[in-house]
């Protein structure tokens, strides 16, 4: 249950110093010390502002392999995983690392051998370390959802879907501090000052000045359409709406499975988005409790009808099975990746080639990772459950330096 932070975000770029004054004033309302710049250089950080993210280290994350020791390569059919990455090359011909494989892949016969030859022939497998030198991490799911719904408020249907705020101001912490590239903070002006945006419980007790794309049964819903991070409202007419990430109101994502857990209502191993919902059912009163210890919500937009996977950071539709949601710090979007874990049914091993295409609020580290398994009720059980260990392989272009 991982929430997504799919396509680059708009952002207001205020002059050096507005934007300093507004920063101070942010921070303050904050509680927080205002950022100030380092003394030294530091390492570039996190690209979305999630204040928990881990401070990266000067550890090796990538270690040299052979494809003979990636689990099962030689088993894999590779077309799939291969057509799923290729698929994200309109993204990436302006990338100097991955344009010139992309232009190369397109003449790859869609056949294993051809596939095979191709990979081995142009990019090395890199094993992905944990900052211990561990190299196992945890690999969630995540999928679309698709929720019965209404474009008009009805008795039943009364859980607003919101689009982006039109006062919510986006700055951008680069126009001041450069080693800040990709930070950004939310917030609204009131007078003369930046506050921040109003978390998840001011927004559904106050409203929101956003418009309503859509009303949903459930406020569960709407929380989990929230960390899925895009979805398919169901209307009674048969047609499907379907919604994208937009926005974020940049508070901290907080999982309300911890609550539960903090609360001692779950056992820590028993906690997914089924024993979740069976809580939320069995307590009714206790629904809002629960969803407003997660601080954060998440704005739509709404996209073309389409059979195509959601939109993921990369641009493109993501390919069920076949797409994966990484830490850009560890892995760039776009990359090819070779997976090692197991199903989350006890249905045996996931060991493929996959594509980084998408991003999520809590995946951080790196050995981590998000495995899409698609759209619907069967995609979600699975995505659900999914807490596995595995391991990692970056694929990366021979000749090439690897990620700073």
């Amino acid at each position: 249950m991982i929430e997504r932070r799919p396509a680059k975000r708009p952002t207001l770029a205020l002059k050096h110093t507005l934007a300093s004054l507004l920063l101070a004033s942010f921070f303050t309302a904050c509680g927080t010390a205002p950022v100030k710049p380092p003394a030294q250089p530091s390492p570039t950080p996190s690209t979305t502002p999630e204040p928990t993210s881990p401070t990266p280290t000067a550890a090796p994350r990538y270690v040299a392999s052979s494809w003979q020791a990636l689990p099962a390569w030689s088993q894999d059919e590779l077309v799939k995983g291969f057509q799923a990455w290729r698929n994200g090359c309109a993204r990436l011909q302006k990338n100097p690392i991955w344009a010139p494989i992309c232009q190369d892949a397109a003449n790859v016969a869609l056949t294993t051998p051809a596939i095979r030859q191709f990979l081995q022939t142009r990019l090395t497998p890199y094993q992905l370390q944990n900052p211990d030198q561990s190299t196992t991490g945890l690999i969630t799911g995540y999928y679309e959802p698709v929720y019965a719904g209404s474009l008009t408020q009805t008795n039943t249907a009364n859980q607003a879907v919101y689009g982006p705020p039109r006062d919510m101001i986006t700055v951008a912490l680069e126009s001041v501090y450069p080693e800040l590239k990709g930070k950004r903070l939310r917030g609204k002006v009131l007078g003369n000052k930046l506050v921040p945006f109003p978390d998840r419980a001011e927004i559904v007790k106050n409203g929101v000045n956003a418009p309503v794309l859509a009303w949903l049964n459930d406020p569960m819903d709407v929380q989990f359409l929230q960390i899925q991070g895009s979805g398919r409202v169901q209307l009674s007419n048969g047609e499907q709406l379907r919604l994208g990430y937009a926005d974020q109101n940049g508070r901290p994502y907080k999982p309300v499975g911890r609550w539960l857990v903090e609360q001692g209502l779950l056992p820590a191993s028993e906690v997914s988005m089924q024993s979740i919902r069976a809580w939320a059912k069995a307590n009714p009163k206790r629904v809002n409790e629960l969803l407003n210890s997660n601080p954060s919500y998440v704005f739509f937009r709404t996209l073309p009808a389409s059979n195509d996977g959601p939109i993921g950071s990369l641009g493109v539709p993501l390919t069920a099975a076949y797409s994966i949601a990484i830490d850009p710090n560890t892995v760039p979007l776009g990359s090819m990746v070779f997976i090692a874990t197991t199903r989350p049914d006890n249905a045996g091993g996931i060991h493929r080639l996959v594509a980084a295409q998408d991003t999520g609020g809590a995946i951080r580290g790196s050995v981590r990772a998000d495995f899409f398994w698609g759209t619907g009720d069967a995609a979600g059980e699975l995505a659900g459950e999914m807490k596995q260990s595995g391991s990692l392989w970056l694929l990366w272009p021979k000749g090439q330096a690897l990620p700073k």
